[in-house]
């Protein structure tokens, strides 16, 4: 194991109940960090498949003594037992669980602990927002808390020390603290995470009798809807059974703007369309969803931001992807988030990043393929892209190569030379009469003078 990169301030052994996809990750996060770890699990499958990837050793075969915290990563439905079963059997250990609902499981603890209120000060809930598709050991990932937040949960006996333990434990694996109690969790997670798994799931169910040739028209759009309708089953029966209350609370307002929307609809179905007040209901809608995406928080929690998009097409080919992303490095542009969608015919695909302007100085002396220099110019008062940029999108034909040009134009790059996200493609719309550019508003890109494309 390679030494930590930094110091961590968890102290072990730390023990992990469950070697599932969060209990085998955190094995792996703590282990980078030069933490002791020690697993359990009632499989022994399960156990050996985290050990083998190297998330910890079985405590069974542990050489060391008791650990100082217990991290239970058990599904919600057996959480407070286990958490219970730890205090016990562990007496000088914080105990911790990471199960995405918290009421019930602080009200499972405190009433086990009801005849020995000393017992439940050494337990604090928590919940890391991290996750992903895959299930088990299998799928786990060292950086899956890195940058997300973790949601620590004290009841009112909590000892001080215990809420440390886990901001603690947070911090060192890249995630951010964040203090809330369990009904205002359990509140909060049925708004952004489990009705948002039920209607993926329910519009996901829609695809089973679909007709074969309607499924052959899908984009990237029910791609995105239904992504995480791939979830386990299983755990996610346990999760929503267990956040039962503000799960309905939230699907109840849903089922009111469905039915509201259906009412409008139908009378247009018979009236025709335009009829029946559809569309008022329709806008109502939409104008609705732009106001909550509008709310989602941006990079690193901050304030959301608009970016400049750039979409190309990439030849589904080795090494394509990873030099798109070289030419756009060498311009001093960062990619903020990548989208990837698989065409249909070519044998392409169609890559849609949103950049914005890297923080580097500019290259003094960047040459375009004609030999002409091309300087990276300061951004315009107002215009920089980390305040709110235009919304470009840059797309290229298929008939044209798609990203491409001459290998000695590399460093003016195939995209065009990105100059300060502010006057997009004009330029490449020139020299190629098959490049669409359609860039509302302020422009975003400034095509270079080595864009052309191979002949």
């Amino acid at each position: 194991m390679s030494a930590p990169s930094r110091p961590f301030a968890t102290r072990g052994p730390v023990l992990i109940i469950g070697s599932g996809l969060l209990g085998a990750s955190l094995g792996l996060a703590l282990r980078a960090g030069g933490v002791e770890v020690m697993l359990r699990d009632t499989s022994p499958t399960a156990l050996r498949l985290a050990q083998d990837i190297g998330a910890g050793t079985p405590f069974a075969e542990a050489a060391s003594d008791d650990p100082r915290l217990v991290v239970v990563a058990a599904p919600p439905d057996v959480a407070d037992l286990c958490v219970v079963e730890a205090l016990k059997e562990f007496p000088g250990a914080v105990v911790t669980d990471v199960a995405s609902v918290k009421s019930a499981v602080v009200e499972g603890v405190l009433a086990a602990a009801a005849d020995d209120p000393a017992l439940a000060r050494r337990y604090v809930g928590s919940h890391p927002m991290a996750g992903r598709e895959r299930s088990g050991a299998g799928g786990a990932d060292a950086d899956l808390f890195y940058g997300r937040p973790w949601v620590v949960v004290a009841h009112p006996d909590t000892d001080a020390a215990a809420v440390l333990a886990a901001r603690t434990l947070a911090t060192d694996v890249g995630s951010v603290p964040i203090e809330m109690d369990a009904a205002t969790h359990d509140e909060s997670v049925a708004v952004v995470s489990h009705v948002p798994q039920l209607l993926s799931s329910l519009l996901a169910a829609r695809l089973v009798e679909a007709r074969g040739e309607s499924l052959g028209l899908a984009g990237q759009g029910l791609r995105d809807t239904t992504r995480i309708a791939a979830s386990d089953p299983r755990l996610w029966t346990a999760i929503l059974a267990g956040n039962a209350g503000p799960v309905v609370e939230v699907l109840e307002h849903v089922r009111d703007d469905l039915d509201d929307l259906l009412v409008h609809l139908h009378a247009a179905a018979e009236r025709g369309p335009l009829r029946g007040g559809s569309v008022g209901a329709v806008n109502r809608v939409m104008q609705a969803g732009n106001a909550g995406v509008a709310r989602i928080p941006g990079k690193h929690g901050g304030a959301p931001r608009r970016y400049a998009e750039l979409e190309v097409l990439i030849p589904d080919e080795p090494g394509e992807l990873g030099r798109l992303f070289t030419e756009l490095g060498e311009i001093d542009v960062n990619i903020e988030d990548l989208v990837l969608e698989h065409s249909a015919g070519p044998s392409a695909w169609r890559g849609s990043a949103s950049t914005r302007r890297g923080s580097r100085p500019p290259r003094p002396n960047s040459k375009g393929a004609d030999g002409a220099s091309s300087r990276t110019r300061s951004e315009a008062p107002g215009r920089n892209s980390q305040e709110g940029s235009a919304h470009g999108r840059c797309t290229q034909t298929a008939q044209d190569r798609p990203f491409g040009h001459d290998d000695r134009d590399r460093r003016a790059g195939g995209l065009g030379q990105v100059d300060d996200l502010q006057g997009a493609c004009p330029q490449a719309r020139d020299r190629l009469p098959r490049h669409r550019c359609d860039v509302p508003g302020p422009d975003v890109v400034r095509a270079g003078q080595g864009h052309r494309p191979r002949r």
